[in-house]
């Protein structure tokens, strides 16, 4: 497949090279400019965000929320048969809080009408440690699982097809509207759970306390902190 992706950060980058590990062809763009792939760990072709949009099957949006509404010109310009997957996470101190999440918009619903396209929402409720160095062949015994929303069946299959390619069991986490359930400080998020751990995870959801416990968790995190130390206190904080 043919995979287009705007957004070098860690998911980025991490997806990046797995993709190409796979045999997939990728091209890859900051919204900003090139130069500002300079150095950084990734895979695929680096090219401008106005050329990352061309004959792909997939574009991959790793940015931050605030980012969104920028890229919108380069979106309208996407092919209607090309697949738009978010990988974003909503955090208020870095995405000026953003009004309507704040009042309970389901984070990727907003992306979604920022972007004036449907959208996947995948990629979001793993870390980037755990995208590029747990991954597992299909039918491994405890294989970490990840959660996929949207509102097409036929793109949704696309996605969860490519994750359990790229070494991680898929769990259809429902229509985009649903997507609350895998966002931070839920159970589903960043908590490396089995494809019967995530299913129950996104059950128990809870969407008003999920912010607070967003926010509870950050609070914990200090320099230093392994990537499991990470995982256990996101585990703790977000089943309490």
């Amino acid at each position: 497949m043919k995979f287009g992706i705007i957004g070098a950060g860690p998911i980025g980058a991490s997806i990046s090279k797995k993709l190409v590990k796979n045999g997939h062809e990728v091209k890859i763009a900051d919204a900003r400019n090139i130069e500002h792939l300079d150095g950084k760990d990734i895979a695929g072709t680096p090219v401008a965000v106005e050329e990352v949009i061309n004959n792909i099957d997939v574009l991959l949006l790793s940015l931050p929320l605030h980012v969104m509404p920028s890229i919108r010109p380069i979106i309208d310009q996407v092919g209607e048969d090309v697949i738009i997957a978010d990988t974003s996470n909503y955090y208020p101190f870095r995405d000026n809080q953003i009004k309507e999440i704040e009042n309970g918009m389901v984070e990727s619903v907003w992306v979604s009408n920022q972007l004036g396209r449907p959208i996947i929402k995948a990629f979001n409720n793993l870390l980037a440690y755990t995208l590029e160095n747990k991954g597992t062949p299909d039918g491994t015994e405890g294989r970490i699982a990840m959660a996929i929303a949207g509102d097409s069946p036929s793109q949704k299959q696309v996605m969860i097809d490519v994750v359990n390619e790229l070494g991680f069991d898929a769990v259809d986490g429902g229509s985009l509207s649903d997507s609350w359930r895998e966002q931070p400080g839920t159970p589903a998020y960043c908590t490396e759970l089995t494809k019967e751990e995530l299913v129950e995870a996104l059950k128990k959801a809870d969407k008003e306390k999920a912010p607070i416990q967003r926010d509870k968790v950050m609070e914990k995190f200090s320099a230093g902190m392994t990537h499991e130390d990470i995982v256990r206190i996101n585990r703790e904080t977000y089943n309490s």
